[in-house]
């Protein structure tokens, strides 16, 4: 006799209570740890560059841990920790459920139990549902590693400066200042 899993969708992981403890992947429940008060300092950093860099130029929204859905059927709705949406893409009247659809630019800080495999096939998963971009910030090493669609992956240390000229032409944060409390 096989049991499979009862998978569920991202309109009941909404309605479920607590669900921002959890992401959807293909239907199963993916539980989240809370993050550490180091993994704060870095997304409170960079979202406060990119949201007076966005606003400033009206280029569109930066949120923090928002459900974005990914994929239906059965239905993926993961959580960057930073996500930038370009302008045109923001729903009218925003939405009270999860975006649908990739954000444009997802940034994942990497928490100390994270495994390397898993970080690097969320990043992928991002790009396959449609990201144009993906910072993957580790605040061991304190680098930042961009993925984006191409071939060409950027591996970035403390003396370099994050950019991301595709979609936030004139963006630059120095990486050092990433770690920086």
């Amino acid at each position: 006799m096989t049991t499979t899993a009862q998978t569920i969708t991202a309109r009941q992981l909404f309605e479920m209570p607590g669900h921002e403890r959890f992401e959807l992947v293909q239907g199963e429940l993916v539980p989240r740890s809370p993050p550490r008060f180091d993994h704060g300092c870095i997304v409170a950093e960079v979202t406060a560059a990119l949201r007076e860099f966005v606003r400033s130029r009206g280029l569109g929204l930066v949120v923090v841990e928002v459900g974005f859905c990914v994929a239906h059927d059965p239905d993926t709705v993961r959580s960057p920790d930073i996500a930038f949406v370009r302008a045109e893409r923001v729903p009218a009247g925003g939405t009270r459920a999860f975006f649908q659809g990739a954000p444009d630019l997802a940034v994942e800080v990497v928490a100390p139990w994270d495994r390397a495999s898993e970080v690097i096939s969320k990043a992928q998963g991002w790009l396959r549902a449609g990201c144009l971009t993906v910072w993957v910030i580790d605040p061991e090493t304190r680098t930042v590693t961009v993925y984006s669609p191409g071939p060409q992956t950027l591996f970035l240390s403390a003396k370099d400066t994050l950019a991301c000229e595709e979609l936030l032409p004139g963006f630059r944060l120095a990486v050092s200042r990433v770690f920086d409390r």
